[in-house]
């Protein structure tokens, strides 16, 4: 087993605590204010992950125990959509600790051996993609609520680190449902850090090589590029991007979800 799930589990906990400090102090005001996310407030980001957190854990019981029911998500969406801003940044914080909790009390050897059936992918999977495709949801749309609060907030940083690490290995399948490379028109290497994500014909993420281009800014705002969420008000002061490419030719490649 790599050492993927446990740094997974142990991000997730951390950015769980981080925000079940920070919802309870928000008001309502700040609760159906705009959140980093251009068309959801700040409530609205919660009841995501809150819905994302109830469904994932059970999908994830689903696949380890024959007597657990798989989840009626239209259902699960409905009911949360329907909810309060105040009960939904409630309940995101109840359903995101129990998920937190599931995967925490797993063993190593259940870790390895369990595979989770998502429903929309061709076949079951490893946890450490499961969980690592929640933490890809948790760690941008974290980023969602704190860039409502405060523009200039960045994304996690030991979080960002492990999603580029995932990114150039089992969540690699990410970057092909949430890039449009066909916006250049000429392969591109971009250096980031000691990695590289290439565009050509299809998006990757690889240690670096013979880079066409450079992105001077720190990791996380390079895993926000590639969420789409390093627009022009969200771009730190000093970032730069060099080469065959420019900053807004890459946020075309990478218009977010």
């Amino acid at each position: 087993m790599t050492d993927h799930v446990p740094r997974i589990v142990t991000s997730l906990r951390h950015q769980h605590d981080q925000l079940a400090a920070a919802v309870p102090q928000l008001g309502e005001d700040q609760l159906t204010g705009p959140s980093g996310a251009s068309e959801w407030s700040v409530a609205d980001v919660l009841s995501h992950l809150g819905s994302g957190a109830e469904i994932t854990r059970a999908t994830i019981l689903a696949s380890v125990d024959d007597s657990a029911e798989a989840p009626d998500n239209q259902a699960i969406w409905d009911r949360w959509n329907a909810a309060s801003p105040r009960d939904q940044a409630a309940d995101f914080l109840d359903h995101d600790a129990r998920l937190v909790e599931l995967l925490e009390g797993f063993s190593d050897a259940e870790r390895e051996t369990m595979r989770i059936d998502m429903g929309f992918l061709p076949e079951p999977v490893p946890l450490e993609v499961a969980a690592g495709m929640r933490l890809n949801e948790v760690s941008a749309h974290q980023w969602d609520v704190a860039a409502g609060l405060d523009p200039a907030a960045g994304m996690d940083p030991e979080a960002a680190e492990l999603l580029l690490d995932l990114y150039a290995g089992p969540l690699a399948f990410l970057l092909g449902f949430s890039s449009q490379p066909d916006q250049l028109s000429e392969r591109v290497e971009l250096g980031v850090d000691e990695r590289a994500v290439v565009i050509d014909d299809a998006v990757a993420v690889r240690p670096a090589g013979s880079p066409t281009a450079t992105f001077t800014g720190d990791p996380e705002a390079a895993v926000r590029l590639l969420s789409g969420r390093l627009r022009p008000p969200y771009t730190p002061e000093g970032l730069e991007v060099s080469g065959n490419v420019t900053l807004d030719q890459l946020r075309a490649v990478f218009p977010g979800y």
